[in-house]
């Protein structure tokens, strides 16, 4: 393939676009289940299966800690992780706009070969299709994921008064390594993205009976996962301020900007509701593993609370609303 970059013709059907398949996608993506001619894959799953689909829009799409391919990998192996399966397949559509440059595309759908081989999930079945320049932001990936169940069933009906809240890490960190990436503000500095999988943490907290319910905190970030939870079980979330794990680098960009980490979107964060006894041992756990080392204890369900309020680091309290206004579109 000659060419440098994504032209319509890419998107034909014809030599242009199977030679675009063939040399970038299936050369990066090959595996015995990834048939090219094929219109349908057989794919073998023992259990009770999982399904979850997502799209990613994320500009710029290399940022530090990733890019669009790997943040489609992990969202998605993500979402079937905290609802408690083991991700074995994925489907790939990639709406590709012309004028992307080819070399770009290649080094995105490498990153994501390699993110999912690290996790241990097949790409067995894709797509492609080709914008008219000014139609797209250079590429968006919409993936649809099939997991077997490794844990028990979780659910925010099953949350109780008095259960704790843990997350496995900082917050905020995808969201602000994306928006310096973007170069609006004249700020630059050392964040990066936390995408990563969870599948590790989620396995871990499979291990407790007492374990509630998961989400990984991405769009909305942390409180919006808060007033859903508040929503569903009909009581109060109670956080501590000085619990909250933010990155001073993060912490200081939102000062300046007027951002709030609690709402910026995470990429390798797990928030569990766990049994009160429990959750010492869980957060043990977490820090134990290299992706949960800076996991914290956080707060509490709280019946006679009906709302989702922050306890300030010097003692006053504020209601956490549900988000309107995006603070940062095209972030995942």
């Amino acid at each position: 393939m000659q060419d440098t970059h994504i032209s319509l013709a890419h998107g034909n059907g014809g030599r242009y676009m199977r030679e675009l398949i063939e040399e970038i996608f299936a050369r990066h993506l090959a595996n015995a289940d990834l048939d090219i001619q094929a219109d349908a894959v057989p794919i073998e799953l023992n259990g009770e299966v999982l399904f979850t689909t997502d799209g990613f829009t994320v500009q710029p799409l290399e940022f530090p800690g990733g890019n669009i391919g790997s943040l489609a990998v992990h969202g998605t192996c993500n979402d079937l992780a905290v609802a408690g399966a083991i991700p074995k397949y994925l489907s790939l559509n990639a709406f590709i706009e012309e004028g992307l440059e080819i070399a770009t595309l290649d080094r995105i759908i490498k990153t994501l070969a390699d993110t999912a081989a690290e996790i241990g999930v097949k790409v067995v079945c894709g797509d492609t299709k080709v914008l008219r320049r000014g139609e797209g932001g250079g590429l968006y990936l919409a993936t649809t994921g099939v997991g077997v169940r490794n844990g028990h069933a979780l659910s925010m009906q099953n949350i109780k008064d008095g259960d704790v809240i843990l997350v496995s890490g900082p917050v905020g960190d995808h969201g602000i390594a994306v928006m310096l990436a973007r170069e609006e503000f004249g700020l630059s500095g050392e964040i990066y993205s936390d995408a990563a999988s969870v599948l590790k943490l989620t396995s871990a907290a499979h291990q407790f009976e007492g374990l509630r319910f998961m989400r990984d905190p991405t769009r909305g970030g942390l409180a919006t996962v808060c007033t859903e939870i508040q929503r569903a079980s009909k009581m109060g979330v109670r956080l501590y301020q000085e619990k909250l794990p933010v990155r001073d680098a993060v912490q200081s960009v939102c000062d300046m900007l007027g951002y709030d980490p609690m709402y910026l979107a995470c990429e390798g964060r797990v928030v569990a509701i766990v049994k009160e006894t429990e959750a010492e041992l869980l957060l043990k756990q977490w820090r134990a593993l290299e992706e949960g080392e800076e996991a914290a204890i956080i707060g509490h369900m709280d019946i006679e609370n009906p709302y989702v309020v922050m306890e300030t680091e010097i003692g006053g309290e504020r209601i956490l609303e549900e988000l309107e206004d995006d603070p940062l579109p095209r972030i995942c």
